[in-house]
């Protein structure tokens, strides 16, 4: 499938590094397949020695190089990246998008290119682990299709939807979710410490409560809520917690939080800056 390509990542940043260490450590690329083009020499340099593959700073190189075309930039620096690289696509290439809120018109407009895929991945994508929603326009044919599922399934779990509108929602629930899951682990631990437990014992403590948590309920067949009233006994200490937490609104605050994030997806896919505090710009 992938014998005769190569694959450019515009943008060696985090995600780029995911990607290329999830298609080598699964032997879907060799080293010599792949080219990294970002801004710091410094970087470049760094993955190199990590996975020997080829770098540059010149994103025009990267781009000719590939017929897979990986963006990996963030959303406020993708209008200067795109006029140096249009033009520097063959007709049968596959652009693959992994920038956050960035409609698929943009990217095929900006480029004058077709074939684009978009997706949206998420930071567990670095230990393979992720879970990535993707879409594309009706130009990518049925062989780019597989490719693309091959490559994003090489940072864990991938789901295909046909309307793009779920990408925007898929940035808010599992794109952003990783942030959430930590704020949370972050309070339970400095909960735990401020009972007494030191701050490694606490780590740990949290840390297997959630890992086998989610397992438990991943194997589970029963709802997440059964799953909650399986450890809340009348008057017990679960039921107490939980009396204090939904007192405080965290379901609500949890959910209206999700809710800004999808607001704020849009927002970016429209180039919209975030307001301030007093309503500026």
């Amino acid at each position: 499938m992938f014998s005769d390509k190569t694959i450019a990542f515009i943008g060696s940043g985090m995600m780029a590094d995911s990607m290329i260490r999830g298609l080598l450590s699964q032997k879907i690329l060799e080293p010599k397949q792949v080219i990294a083009s970002g801004p710091r020499a410094e970087r470049g340099e760094k993955l190199a020695k990590q996975h020997a593959i080829k770098v540059t700073t010149d994103n025009t190189v990267a781009a000719e190089e590939g017929q897979i075309v990986v963006l990996a930039v963030k959303p406020q620096v993708l209008k200067e990246v795109m006029p140096e690289i249009r033009g520097h696509l063959r007709r049968q290439d596959l652009i693959l998008s992994v920038i956050a809120g960035m409609p698929i018109e943009v990217i095929a407009n900006g480029l004058a290119h077709a074939p684009v895929v978009r997706a949206m991945p998420n930071t567990p994508a670095q230990i393979g682990q992720g879970i990535t929603v993707w879409t594309i326009t009706p130009e990518v044919n049925e062989g780019q299709k597989n490719q693309a599922r091959v490559i994003l399934g090489s940072l864990g779990q991938e789901v295909f939807v046909e309307d793009e509108e779920y990408l925007d929602m898929a940035t808010a629930l599992s794109g952003t979710g990783p942030a959430y899951v930590f704020l949370l682990m972050e309070a339970m631990i400095d909960a735990g410490v401020h009972m007494g437990f030191s701050r490694r014992v606490a780590k740990q403590l949290v840390f297997q409560t959630m890992r086998g948590s989610v397992e438990y309920a991943a194997l589970s067949d029963k709802h997440v809520a059964e799953l909650r009233n399986q450890v809340t006994s009348p008057g017990g200490t679960s039921a107490e917690a939980l009396y204090h937490m939904e007192k405080g609104g965290l379901r609500t605050v949890i959910s209206r939080g999700i809710w800004a994030a999808y607001q704020r997806s849009i927002a970016l896919g429209k180039g919209k800056k975030r307001a301030g505090v007093n309503g500026d710009v």
